[in-house]
Parts: structure tokens; C-alpha cells; sequence
């Protein structure tokens, strides 16, 4: 078995005395993991690094095993490791890819999403960006938001909330008693002036509730990874 793809780094664990074992998310192949041969000196493990860009040759004698990955570095984003904040949005970003998808399964818009975002990241504006792609994290696991109407009354004006239970939207009149049981929708979600500092932590609500929900059930009940918890705390901060 082998194969050619490019892909971005994910993570990179020891292995053995000299070796390391990669995930890479690729664009044809998904997440894939896969041995480099070497990883573990000092001049390889340098580029091993998460949001590294990289060319990778795969192989193996039977595609259900690990493999061992020819690495050729692309482009680096140690640029991001310079900023607090968006060091935090690439830990967050590598540590959900490997925990909503699995293995070896191609995810061809959600890579396009992912690299976009990655290059966004050298902006001031990524947060925004970086929300609209949890957003298609839960569309990709089958669980897409609906904002587009409401889900009581039919009616595309107003909208207001966002139904904890289906994901839909609600306007302020269908949501009558029970607003205080749904979740904010802010206006920046339905293109309506830009995400600003409290629309945007409103929006990260939405998306960590249900990517906690759609999430624990494929993943036998475990918690949103903590690297995610650690973004949100310091969006959360930053805009005190």
C-alpha cells in the first residue's frame, strides 16, 4: 500500500528510541496516523510540529496497518506559537479533528475549512472564523445548525434563539415562556454586522453544546477536549 497526500500535522508522540508516530489531517486521506522513521531526533521532531504543513508519503504491506509516513515540511505556522490566544485556537483546532473524526476517512470541505482557518489565523479577526468552523465541524458529524427560519412559527424574521434540542432557530414571538430555556442566537451568526466580543462567546456556546452533545455519543461519553475549554477561557479574558 501507498500513497502520496499533503495534509496538515495534528500531533506526534515518541516512539521507540529514535522514531514518532504522526497524525496528519490530508486532504484525500483524512486523519491519518503513521510512523516516521527518525522523528525522534532533534532535527526531524523540529518540524513535527502541530499546524505544520507537510507532504506525506504513506506505506505499508496491508492498509489496516499503522504504516511508516515520508514527511516533507511545506510551510510552518510557528508564527501562531507567538500569540497566547492563537496558539490556544490551533491546540483547539488539532485536538477536535482528532476527536470528532475517525480515522482514514476524507473530509474534503472540512479540509478546505481547516486551512483556511489556518491561514485566517495571521489575522486579528479569526475568532469569528474560527466559531463558523465548529460550526461546520457539526454539520460534518451530521448535526448542522438550521438558522434559517424558525422552527415554531415558520417565520424567517426575529430570530432570537436557538433550540438546545434540535438546533434550530426560534424567533422571539414563537419562543414566548420558554426564551429563558433557550440558547442566544447573536445576530453576527445570521450575517447581520459583524461577531462582536459577546455575539462571539454567545456563538461558542452554541457550537460547545452541541458538538459536547453530538461528540460524548461518539466518543462513549467523554468531555470536549480540554484544549477547547482553554480557547474560551482566554477569548473570554481577552474581551473583559
Amino acid at each position: 500500500m501507498d500513497w502520496q497526500d499533503e495534509g496538515t500535522l495534528i500531533s506526534s508522540r515518541p516512539h521507540g528510541e529514535t522514531s514518532a508516530i504522526i497524525e496528519v489531517f490530508t486532504a484525500q486521506h483524512g486523519l491519518h496516523a503513521g510512523v516516521v522513521r527518525g522523528g525522534a531526533s532533534r532535527k526531524v521532531a523540529a518540524t513535527l510540529q502541530p499546524g505544520t504543513q507537510v507532504a506525506v508519503e504513506w506505506r505499508a504491506r496491508l492498509d489496516e496497518h499503522l504504516g511508516v509516513f515520508t514527511v516533507e515540511p511545506l510551510r510552518s505556522r510557528a508564527m501562531l506559537m507567538e500569540d497566547r490566544i492563537a496558539l490556544a485556537g490551533l491546540n483547539a483546532i488539532c485536538a477536535l479533528l482528532r476527536f470528532a473524526l475517525p480515522e482514514r476517512e476524507p473530509h474534503a470541505l472540512l479540509y478546505a475549512r481547516t486551512q483556511a482557518l489556518l491561514a485566517a489565523m495571521q489575522t486579528a479577526d479569526w475568532p469569528a472564523d474560527y466559531l463558523r468552523w465548529e460550526m461546520a465541524l457539526l454539520e460534518e458529524v451530521g448535526f448542522a445548525l438550521d438558522l434559517t427560519r424558525c422552527a415554531a412559527t415558520g417565520s424567517r424574521e426575529d430570530l432570537a434563539y436557538v433550540s438546545p434540542r434540535t438546533g434550530r432557530a426560534v424567533s422571539r414571538d414563537g419562543a414566548g415562556d420558554w426564551s429563558s430555556r433557550l440558547l442566544p442566537l447573536p445576530p453576527g451568526l445570521l450575517g447581520q454586522g459583524p461577531l462582536v466580543a459577546e455575539e462571539l462567546i454567545q456563538g461558542l456556546a452554541i457550537t460547545g453544546h452541541f458538538l459536547g452533545r453530538e461528540l460524548a455519543e461518539l466518543n462513549h461519553g467523554k468531555s470536549l477536549p480540554e484544549a477547547r475549554a482553554r480557547l474560551l477561557d482566554l477569548l473570554q479574558r481577552r474581551f473583559q
